[in-house]
């Protein structure tokens, strides 16, 4: 039994540290929402006009991540019949729209050629006017659809989720009643996949909840209420040695609940707003929650076969299940980045810093990438390279190591604006800005 539970360790850290080669990007940040793809010699140099396989204008708006399977690729967005306030980069505070909109909106599931750009289909999956406010910077089609390879699900927030086959015909629905958000800066927690159920995790201001869905009959599984208001956080379903986990950051508590939604383990001490999705390298669990007015700012390495409250005390960075906490080192809106031995933590205004991903150790300080100061964008890797894209359309290139040391800048337009983090599919980088998407190769 221990010689068999030490290969699986083993295969399962190896699996885990390498990124993955597969040409399907199917969630958000793509295989085990970790932003890696494999090291296989793409371009680390473009611009609006250079490396530009094809660029495609997108209607409306929507900060959804475009996701990818074979040689399709979906995205969401919300289309207004009315004006819409523009979108300010780089806004923090001053963006509450808490009256809802008077003008019609249109939500549309795009599905687009990965080789060409052509639309191949796009599917009206509801229409009115939306029930909430929003912040001038978030968008009505925020949270990012997951596919499976059989069925594409769009989660979009007050309204609901939908099943769709992969030529556009809608299979099931799901609604639930639209809910407050904290100052109505809308929702955006991407929907999780796994043996056959979609899970949406709906923190909020009136009641929130996680709920498992069967994938076939959009039938709840079940659900469970959690005593937490708004959070960003897409959960994440770890596949450790010991068992499989669903874990759901929160600004009370980070909860992980097995597959039936009993609780496992609760870890408090998260700052007041948490956005970062959770992912799992070298047999561990990486979590963060930096809202940036807070004192609180942690990142946490868990290790698996935790139970009940893991917190930790004051004066502790580890404990029994915690192998390290850096307790100043979140960023706000990205999720953290592994690649490679090394943890990398992009600060929303334009700052890079690097740890230890086993021990936590610093290896450098955060460091000016330069450019504009908004990040929202995840960081993502490949061929050495870490790349971080601004609110402004701009990708710093720098190189993956225990030494900062930027390697380029890459503008796609000063009149564009880009808060989506991007997909990878083989040889292909696909960039979501407000008006279009592009295949970079």
């Amino acid at each position: 039994m221990r010689l068999l539970q030490m290969v699986f360790v083993f295969g399962l850290m190896v699996g885990q540290t390498a990124a993955a080669d597969d040409a399907n990007w199917p969630q958000f940040r793509g295989p085990g929402a970790r932003g890696v793809a494999a090291d296989i010699g793409r371009t680390a140099v473009w611009s609006a006009t250079e490396h530009v396989a094809w660029s495609r204008d997108i209607a409306g708006r929507g900060w959804s991540s475009p996701i990818v399977w074979g040689d399709r690729v979906f995205l969401t967005t919300a289309v207004s019949f009315g004006e819409i306030e523009e979108a300010k980069k780089g806004l923090y505070f001053g963006g509450e729209r808490k009256d809802r909109p008077d003008a019609e909106h249109v939500w549309l599931v795009v599905c687009l050629d990965l080789n060409t750009g052509d639309v191949l289909w796009e599917k009206e999956v509801h229409r009115g006017v939306p029930e909430k406010g929003l912040h001038i910077k978030n968008s009505y089609a925020s949270e990012s659809p997951v596919t499976d390879g059989e069925r594409v699900y769009a989660y979009i927030g007050n309204v609901g989720l939908f099943c769709l086959d992969m030529a556009g015909n809608l299979l099931w629905d799901r609604r639930w009643p639209p809910v407050p958000t904290q100052a109505e800066w809308g929702t955006a927690a991407s929907p999780t996949l796994h043996g056959g159920r979609i899970y949406i995790v709906n923190d909020n201001q009136a009641q929130s909840f996680l709920e498992a869905i069967e994938c076939r009959s959009g039938s709840t599984a079940w659900r469970v209420e959690r005593d937490e208001k708004s959070n960003w956080a897409t959960p994440f379903v770890w596949e450790n040695a010991q068992r499989t986990e669903l874990v759901t950051p929160g600004s009370r508590f980070t909860r992980a609940y097995d597959l039936e939604g009993n609780e496992l383990w609760r870890l408090a001490g998260a700052s007041s707003i948490t956005i970062g999705t959770p992912y799992a390298a070298h047999g561990l669990l990486y979590v963060s929650s930096g809202y940036i007015l807070d004192k609180k700012k942690p990142v946490w390495a868990i290790r698996p076969g935790a139970s009940g409250d893991i917190t930790l005390k004051e004066n502790e960075t580890s404990n029994a299940s915690i192998a390290w906490c850096q307790k100043m080192g979140a960023p706000y809106n990205p999720t953290t980045l592994v690649y490679g031995d090394l943890l990398y933590v992009l600060l929303d205004r334009g700052l890079l810093a690097c740890y230890d991903a086993n021990s936590g150790e610093v290896v450098y300080d955060p460091q000016r990438l330069g450019g504009a100061n908004a990040y929202t964008s995840s960081p993502w890797a490949y061929d050495g390279q870490v790349f971080c894209l601004d609110e402004y359309g701009v990708t710093t290139v720098v190189k993956a190591g225990r030494k900062f040391e930027v390697l380029r800048s890459n503008p796609l337009g000063e009149d564009d604006m880009a808060m989506a983090s991007p997909a990878i599919s083989g040889r292909k980088l696909l960039i979501r800005t407000l008006s279009k998407v592009y295949c970079i190769e």
